[in-house]
């Protein structure tokens, strides 16, 4: 993957694998570092699952025998100075709190790391790719920031899908206006 954009859309797109209702994405630049954490609902992992999950030779998708997203985030950050962390919680029962939680940290300004890329591409990605899960987005650069939540936006459109052509268009625009305002000196 030549853009961290990328590894946004593999890491959440397990999310929504997972049977997630809820996402939360945050990228957090601070200083020379840049904090990547996603936390969803959804099924969670064993002990077991959340061991073996660096090993690229494991997934639990039918489709392919490798997973190399995680493996491959780490490999990312580690080159860069940072670290991840997951933690994952299965549900015993009906209603019992599960879920996982990603927070990684990455040298921004390293010459490894690579560029952030289509972040509105993404965000509007996985929001047509699982128009019923609710996404919270959040990147923060000191005091700016670039924020959506989907929950919001259905308050406002009522029954209109957020798979809308027009509505992802509106959300690509209204990201791509924020990042803008953010990156004016």
């Amino acid at each position: 993957m030549d853009e961290f954009s990328l590894y946004v859309l593999d890491i959440v797109n397990n999310s929504t694998r997972a049977g997630a209702r809820n996402i939360r994405i945050f990228l957090r630049e601070e200083g020379d570092d840049l904090y990547f954490t996603v936390e969803d609902d959804g099924c969670g992992m064993s002990e077991e699952q959340l061991a073996r999950l660096r090993d690229p030779f494991f997934t639990t998708r039918k489709t392919r025998k490798v997973g190399l997203g995680v493996p491959f985030l780490v490999m990312l950050a580690e080159m860069t100075g940072g670290w991840v962390k997951i933690a994952s919680k299965q549900a015993a029962g009906e209603g019992e709190d599960h879920g996982t939680k990603l927070e990684a940290k990455f040298g921004l300004h390293h010459v490894d790391f690579l560029p952030l890329g289509d972040l509105c591409g993404t965000v509007t990605t996985l929001i047509q790719g699982a128009p019923d899960t609710d996404f919270l987005y959040l990147h923060t650069r000191g005091e700016k920031q670039v924020r959506l939540d989907t929950k919001e936006l259905r308050q406002v459109l009522g029954d209109l899908s957020l798979a809308e052509p027009e509505v992802l268009a509106w959300i690509r625009e209204n990201l791509a206006e924020q990042y803008e305002q953010m990156n004016q000196v």
